[in-house]
């Protein structure tokens, strides 16, 4: 193992790839169930679940015999190949999906099966307008970056023509209101396409959108909403396409969270939970819509399409989700883990709202409209040290105008005492920061 002093300036060879942010402040050199360990012995409880992706913790161990069986035996293929791993997820993951989702596409990350998605819905459809939400994220690469609001739009020239933000139906801070000053997103919704459709050049598309957005704020869409959105979509004869990267399988008490709502999309992308922290991502459609697609050539040909090592391992999640009944436990766990925030939110008056759903929960600090210029990013940021610092890993979001939003997704295999223990180290940062800004 490294020593502490293996690695001097262990950033120095490295692209910093994460906006204004840095680099953990120490390196981890071990991981397993719900704790990541420093280089120097440290651990600390991992409440981000990795990249929103180890639903099942780190080093699971039903996960680490699959890919030591996988890899001995059958790892990567030409991308015209298919083996039984491949075809096995494909056919299971149909089955825990409403008709008409019955076809899948088996890729990588997040960004790549949104970009597929963008790619067949343009396809399908002959049109080209993509609209999503106004703090959206759906990835890095170039349509999945077109459709990303939240961060990442400047600097980098023109966007694709025909992108259309739609605002976000945010109640902790609603933009519009109703007689009794609650979120009136009936309006908000009516309006936003009301400016979409005077923008519009008559090519739309389709709709990408989280029912839950993450990176916006761990904000979920009002009860009706997401049922009213699909209605604008077939109405202007748009494809419905729902990026449930960090909400589905099962993090939700649910195993997707549209099903919340009894919306079924035209398109669905899965990613980060389908591979429980290995890359392994995929589009479900319907027959009508691959038939069309196929039958217009639709061109997805990637080095890792249908690899049968990621499938292998996607089989064996739906394995240990299925047979722990983790959908049950993230709502069992997820109620106690809200239980403790709001306890939190009674007690520490910088926590301005809670929220979320299962295991995928946000907690809101105050903004600079009650700290000041700069005083919501600096509690954020010490909150976060304090945390670390005492052996917590939270991830937190900054947005304009907001103290930052922690996303709190533990694994779903957590224990109880790991949930109160990490409830108790954030009640001591947010008592340490408050105290000391």
């Amino acid at each position: 193992m490294p020593s502490e002093t293996a690695f001097p300036d262990p950033g120095r060879h490295l692209v910093r790839y994460s906006g204004h942010g840095t680099f953990s402040p120490e390196l981890i050199v071990r991981a397993a169930g719900t704790s990541v360990f420093t280089e120097s012995g440290r651990e600390l409880l991992d409440f981000t679940s990795g990249q929103m992706s180890a639903i099942l913790g780190h080093s699971h161990p039903a996960i680490v015999s699959t890919v030591r069986e996988q890899v001995a035996r059958l790892d990567h293929l030409h991308s015209g190949m298919l083996s039984p791993p491949v075809v096995e997820l494909a056919r299971r993951l149909a089955g825990t999906l409403p008709d008409p989702l019955d076809k899948a596409l088996l890729l990588t990350t997040g960004a790549e099966a949104n970009e597929a998605a963008v790619r067949m819905a343009k396809l399908v459809t002959g049109r080209h307008e993509i609209v999503s939400f106004a703090r959206s994220w759906h990835g890095m690469t170039q349509a999945a970056a077109n459709a990303t609001y939240s961060a990442g739009r400047k600097g980098y020239g023109p966007a694709a023509p025909g992108n259309f933000a739609l605002p976000v139906p945010d109640r902790h801070r609603p933009a519009i209101v109703d007689a009794d000053g609650a979120l009136d997103w009936r309006r908000q919704l009516d309006l936003g396409f009301e400016m979409i459709d005077a923008q519009s050049v008559g090519s739309l598309a389709a709709c990408l959108v989280e029912p839950i957005l993450s990176s916006g704020g761990v904000v979920e869409l009002p009860p009706g909403y997401l049922t009213a959105l699909a209605e604008k979509c077939r109405e202007r004869g748009m494809l419905l396409i729902l990026d449930e990267a960090q909400a589905g399988l099962c993090r939700t008490g649910d195993w997707y969270a549209f099903q919340h709502e009894g919306v079924v999309p035209d398109i669905l992308t899965v990613s980060k939970t389908l591979g429980a922290g290995l890359p392994l991502a995929a589009v479900l459609t319907s027959p009508e819509i691959e038939e069309r697609a196929h039958e217009r050539g639709f061109l997805f040909f990637t080095t890792h399409v249908s690899d049968p090592l990621p499938a292998a391992v996607g089989n064996t999640v739906l394995d240990v989700l299925v047979r722990d009944r983790l959908d049950e436990r993230a709502r069992v766990l997820g109620a106690v883990l809200r239980d403790g925030l709001d306890k939190l939110a009674a007690r520490h008056e910088v926590v301005g709202d809670v929220r979320g759903r299962g295991l995928l929960l946000g907690m809101e600090l105050v903004g600079d409209d009650v700290l000041g210029a700069g005083g919501a990013d600096r509690l954020g940021a010490a909150v976060t040290r304090r945390c670390f610092e005492r052996g917590l890993h939270m991830n937190i979001v900054q947005l304009p105008g907001m103290g930052g939003i922690f996303r709190i997704a533990p694994p779903l295999t957590a224990s109880d005492e790991e949930i109160a223990r990490g409830v108790g180290v954030l009640d001591e940062a947010l008592a340490d920061a408050a105290r000391d800004l």
